[in-house]
Order: structure tokens, then sequence, then C-alpha cells
């Protein structure tokens, strides 16, 4: 006897349908892809020249640091940060055409000028000499440009394993700071004296309390105090003794600014504020920091990229003189896994940055983390804001998560994030840094049972697998150059534009450093030599660049004033951190940027905003909304016409104040 097809089929249904499903959810899982020749057709938009950083004498070509008996097993692993780099103006010169890095091979901060630019000076290594410094228990991991005593002159903040930063202040003598830069330019002074040890990965600068002076935001990763990198010390060091939920890191330290000196000895003063951060936000693995104002207030918020934890965005309620933080936490839908909420995720924030990708003309944020294909993957992340500010109130984080669909949740283990416009077509590009430890054994099942196993053996050094020298955890992964289809996703053309790197990447610093309107980028790699890359696109539109500066002079606040250009004469100053520019194209969309004082892991761009306009013709006039704080904390706005090209503005009084 016949059977009928649905006698055939109706035992087999709940199978079939079970099938179906795995076949739709795999196909919903796979990105989507672009053929070679299609990456081929975005990259041709970019051209880049690589350039070596500057390798100086009495160097060192080592890969593993000296650690404490009890961590030699993962010396590897202990020994997978520290490489930093810096893109800022140091000399004077008007143009952010020097580099400050951390070269790991040595375990030394160089200080250069960018190549290809003139030799204005010979390059050097700045050591912390006289202060207290051990090169068998310490070690330099980032170094942050800022102006520090506020005296128009570009300092420089190391922070290392093992001790507290040190500030690098610039002397100014007979009133010039334009004499040829060496170490001895610069006076060594404490920031936090007495403070013990400390380990930290990430340093920004933010005016915390509005009242106008540029505070410091210091996450340390292990914790206060440990012995990491003394290979004669006894006892037993402990790593992080959860990987989700790990608060026994380093401490936050918030360190209020207090007064400063100038001239030939300049000085500055912080006084630590503690108690402000509620357990466990002040003990996370802290490997970055982003600070921004998200909310229009001009108090910026603190985003804390945590490792083994989740990540922390506080919202800043301060007043002058008084830090206050609330905890921002993203609202969670029945689809919505926990990791793609803000302040819910689970494993390894390592950097974050901020630009508007969606033309709001609101802040988004591109957190990085491991998001190598088959290994610990929670997926980058890309928290787009809803635009209900009014939340933040409530303790909510008006963002949704939007990598999967912008392309950016997959890249392989990332670190520091940049967001730019590299070809000023006015849409934003995607750097990253990726990989972890470079070697021929691959180490990747060991580390995949440590992450599923239980806890409480996760603090004990002893139980954790081999990572030592030879052992490879995602070492050769090229770094993200990603740029927005026409279809409004983003594609990784790094591997066809050729930017590979010898070794694996942690920081990405940006700026023009020739003020020709297309901005270059600087790689800083970890036990190798380190990039700069000369941005050299020949079809790039036109811009709008901003040197937004604060007068150092404020017993008589003049009216804001702008020439275009770059800094010098009288029109010098510090900068303007936090402040904000909003342009508005013909076309009437808008672009927005705020002065960034040195956020991500360590990676420090300069302090100019750059705004790429597309086709706008150069003399077209542009209506520049202005929102920022004077010297003495008093929010302002200021709107001026300005013409496409490079311009200095000089911010000061206005007739349009905001109390």
């Amino acid at each position: 006897m016949m059977m009928s097809v649905g006698q055939i089929v109706r035992p087999h249904l709940p199978r079939l349908v079970a099938l179906g499903i795995v076949v739709a959810l795999y196909a919903m899982a796979r990105q989507p892809e672009l053929s070679y020749a299609g990456r081929a057709r975005l990259a041709g938009r970019f051209q880049f020249a690589h350039h070596t950083l500057p390798e100086l004498p009495g160097g060192s070509s080592r890969t593993l640091r000296p650690v404490h008996p009890s961590l030699e097993r993962i010396s590897a692993w202990i020994s997978s940060v520290g490489a930093a780099v810096a893109l800022n103006d140091l000399d004077g010169d008007g143009l952010p055409n020097d580099v400050a890095f951390v070269d790991t091979r040595a375990d030394r901060v160089v200080v250069a000028p960018v190549p290809g630019t003139p030799s204005r000076f010979a390059p050097f290594v700045l050591d912390a000499a006289p202060l207290r410094y051990d090169p068998n228990t310490m070690a330099p991991m980032g170094c942050l440009p800022g102006d520090l005593n506020e005296d128009g002159a570009m300092d420089l903040l190391v922070y290392y394993w093992g001790r507290p930063p040190i500030a690098f202040l610039r002397r100014i003598e007979d009133g010039s700071i334009h004499a040829g830069l060496s170490g001895a330019s610069f006076v060594r002074q404490e920031v936090a004296p007495d403070a013990g040890r400390w380990f930290t990965n990430a340093a920004t600068l933010a005016d915390l309390d509005g009242d106008g002076h540029a505070d410091l935001i210091i996450g340390n990763y292990f914790p206060d105090d440990a012995r990491i990198l003394d290979a004669r010390a006894g006892g037993r060091e402990a790593m992080q003794h959860s990987m989700s939920r790990a608060d026994n890191g380093g401490r936050k330290h918030l360190l209020r600014w207090i007064g400063a000196a100038r001239g030939s000895q300049p000085s500055v003063r912080f006084e630590e504020v503690v108690g402000v951060l509620d357990e466990p936000v002040a003990s996370g693995w802290t490997l970055a920091i982003g600070a921004a104002d998200l909310d229009g207030d001009l108090l910026p918020e603190i985003y804390f990229a945590n490792d083994f934890g989740p990540d922390r965005l506080l919202h800043n309620r301060s007043r002058p003189g008084e830090f206050h933080f609330g905890l921002l936490e993203g609202s969670k839908g029945l689809t919505t896994p926990n990791s793609k909420v803000v302040g819910r995720d689970s494993f390894k924030g390592m950097g974050v940055d901020f630009g508007d990708l969606n033309g709001d003309g609101r802040l988004d944020f591109f957190v990085s983390n491991i998001a190598a294909e088959y290994a610990l993957e929670e997926s980058n992340f890309v928290f787009v804001s809803t635009g209900e500010t009014d939340l933040m109130r409530r303790g909510v984080a008006p963002y949704v998560d939007q990598s999967e669909r912008l392309g950016l949740s997959r890249s392989g283990w990332g670190w520091d994030t940049k967001l730019a416009d590299f070809d000023n077509d006015g849409v934003l590009e995607a750097l990253q840094a990726t990989g972890f430890v470079k070697g021929t054994t691959d180490r990747w099942p060991e580390l995949q049972e440590l992450a599923m196993g239980n806890d409480e053996f996760l603090s004990d050094p002893g139980s954790w697998p081999r990572f030592q020298s030879g052992d490879d955890l995602c070492g050769n992964q090229p770094n993200l150059f990603a740029v927005r289809g026409e279809e409004g996703r983003y594609w990784n053309i790094a591997p066809v534009l050729g930017l590979a790197e010898p070794g694996v990447s942690r920081g990405i610093a940006i700026a023009d450093v020739d003020g020709d309107g297309r901005l270059d980028f600087a790689v800083a790699n970890q036990w190798a030599p380190s990039s700069f890359y000369r941005n050299q696109s020949r079809d790039a539109g036109t811009f709008l660049g901003l040197h937004l500066l604060l007068p150092v002079d404020t017993r008589e606040l003049g009216p804001t004033r702008s020439r275009p250009g770059h800094p010098g004469g009288d029109f010098a100053g510090r900068p303007a951190l936090g402040a904000t520019a909003s342009v508005e194209l013909p076309d009437g969309r808008r672009l927005v940027a705020a002065v960034d004082g040195g956020n991500g892991h360590s990676g420090k761009r300069s302090h100019d905003l750059h705004f790429g306009l597309g086709r706008t013709p150069p003399a077209t006039p542009l209506r520049v909304a202005f929102h920022w704080r004077d010297p003495r904390g008093r929010a302002r706005r200021e709107t001026l016409e300005l013409a496409p090209g490079w311009h200095t503005v000089l911010l000061g009084r206005t007739t349009a104040e905001v109390d």
C-alpha cells in the first residue's frame, strides 16, 4: 500500500522542525561576507606610508619580563601589556608632530619627532630619575599628554606597574617653550606621594567636577601593593577570582586638581578623592577608561572597561569641589543577551572610544573585547545612543548595542579602539589593535578549559595552564581598519591596505601631524618595533580642523577669538578638554566631537578636533556651535562661522552664557 507524503513526513516532523531551526540559526549567526574585490574598492579610498618609530641604541630584544616566582608559569600572560603611544605637540611648534611611546623590549619611554617630519630635536628616553624607579620591579605602561599645570606647555604623565604615575612637567625658560626638547626639559614630580605600588593600565584627564580644571582618572589592574614584577619576593600573588565577576583588582583613583606653579620649576598638586566609587566599581581589573559628556551638562561620564567582569558606566552628578557618580545600566529586553546590555557584560573590556556613528548629533561608543572566532567570544560592543538622556537620572543607560548590525562585533583579541575619519567623507572609520601573545604553540585549548573551570581555582596561579615563552594566543591577527560600506555595514580592509604589524598591538594614536587635513596614526606593538602611518590618500574630501584652547592668563577673560591656522603667538593656550563642537553641513547634517583627554587603553590621540566634510566646497562658510567650561568653571556657548581648513579658537567670554 502506498503511503501519502503526509504519512511519511508526519513521524519525522519534530526532527525536521528542529533541523530547520538549526539551519536558520546558523544562517543568522554567519556574518555577511564581502568579496576581495569589494574590499579592494573600499580600500582604494585610502593610502598610507609606513614608518617604524625610532629605535634608540642600548635597547633590548627580550619578550618577557621577570615576574614574581608564583607567576612564573604564566609569565607570557603577565608580560602581555605595556606597549603604548601618544601623538601630540610636545615641543610647542603648533603641530601634533611629536610622539611619545613605550618600547616594551627595554621598558622605556621614548620621545621623538614623528618620522618624516623635520628633525626638531634628537630622540631621547624619558627616565624617572631622580625619583624612585627600580627597573627590576617596575615598568612603564603608558604616557598621557596634557597641560597638567595649565601654563600653555604640554606635559606628560607616565604611568607604571610597580609605582604611582609620574608627572613630567615642561619647563618654561624666560617665558619661552620653544627651546630644543630633551629629557632635561621636564621636571619630574610625584602625583600621589607615598601611595605604595600601583599597577596602572589606563589613565585620562577630564574636568570631573566642573571647576574649570582637568582632574586625573587612574585605572589600576592588579591589586595595589602587589609585587607582580618582583622576582625576588616571597609569598604568593593572586590572580582574578572569577572570569566574569572579579572585583579583587586594582583600585580606581580619582585625583582632583588643586593647584599648580609655572616657570623653570613647575609643579602641580592633585588630591585623591576617596569613597565616591561603590564596590565593586572601585576594584575591577581596569584596562581602559573613557570620559565624555553624554547628557549635555559638560560633566563627563566615566566608562571603565574591565577585564574579568562587567564594564561600568558612571553618570556624573558632581559639583565644583565635590565628586558624585551614579551607576548606569542598560535596560534588557526578552531577546537581549546580558552581554549586549551596558553594565551587564561578563568578560574582557580592553578599549573604548567615543564618536557619533549614526549622525544624530550624540556620542556613541565602541568597546573592545575578545572577539576571535572559536575563542572566549563575547563580541565587541557598539553602544548607540537612543537620545533618551533623561533616563540617566534614573540610573538607566540610554544605549543599545548595534555591533552585529554594523559589522563591528567580531574581529580578534581586541585592545585599543579609535573612531576617526581618514578620508574626510564625513563617516567615521573604526580602528582596533588586536592580538595577545605571539608564539608557535597554540594554547587556546588550555585557556578554554581554564575559562570553563571552577572560579574558585582561578585566583591561584598554580592552577593555571602554562603560558610562557613560545606559547601563542591570537598572536597573528591583523589589526582592524574598518570602513563603512554603502549598505551601512563596516568591513575590515586592513589586509588589503597592507597594515600588517610585526607583533601583537596594544595602542593606537591619531593626529594630523603635518597639518594637511588628513589624519595619520601610530600603532604601539608589544615586544616588537612600533609603527607610524602617514596618510597619503589622494581623493580625500575637504575638512575642518579645530584647535580649541582655553587662555592661560585668566585674570581678565577676553572674548572668544578665532583665526585660520595653528596655535602660536597670541593664539596659544591649554587644550579645552571636554569642549564640544557641532558642525552644520550645507545638506543639514550635523557632525559632533569633543576634545579628548586621553580615552582608551594605551593609545592617546592629539587634542585637536577633525571633521571630514565630504565634497563640501573649500570656501563654504560653516556654522560651528561650541559648548565648553571656561577656566573658572562657567558653562558657555558660542557659534562661529568658519571656512574649511585648520582654525585655532581661543575660547573666552561669550554673550550667551549657561549657568
